[in-house]
């Protein structure tokens, strides 16, 4: 077990994990902060997408010890009362379904939008690849990307 000092959703915490455990998993068990989801395990489904240093990272291949000083944002953190513009606009074309992978594909939108104001359909088909929606709202999610990128 090592001691590791992270920040998250701009709060600082103290951790006893193992080195190689990963940074989902530190959210998750640890700080309680369950909206990151648990999908595959090998970073190919993107329901554990999170904020590191305000990119898009999928925390089930992070391990804790190559966080330092990183700043990690969770969906529960990318705004206090869910009114991010992608989270309204995710409710506004009435995206979920089932909602399983709906916190990781809001956090690789709100990252592409952070650096990317009006992307093209291409630029969000490759900040989007690999967030799998088994319900097959992409669609929607696209639709959803360009009015929040209207209100950014």
């Amino acid at each position: 077990m090592s001691t590791y000092k992270i920040k998250v959703n701009g709060k600082e915490h103290q951790v006893d994990v193992d080195p190689d455990t990963p940074l989902l998993w530190v959210l998750r068990d640890n700080l309680n902060l369950v909206g990151t989801k648990y999908g595959c395990g090998i970073a190919q489904c993107g329901a554990c997408t999170i904020h590191l240093d305000g990119k898009a990272a999928r925390s089930c291949s992070v391990p804790i010890s190559a966080v330092a000083d990183n700043s990690i944002t969770t969906i529960e953190g990318l705004s206090e009362k869910g009114n991010h513009p992608v989270q309204n606009a995710w409710r506004e074309h009435d995206v979920p379904q089932c909602g399983y992978c709906q916190a990781g594909q809001i956090m690789s939108a709100s990252a592409l939008l952070k650096n990317n104001s009006s992307p093209s359909d291409s630029d969000i088909d490759g900040a989007m690849r690999g967030n799998i929606c088994r319900c097959g709202t992409y669609v929607k999610i696209k639709a959803a990307i360009k009015t929040a990128a209207k209100n950014t």
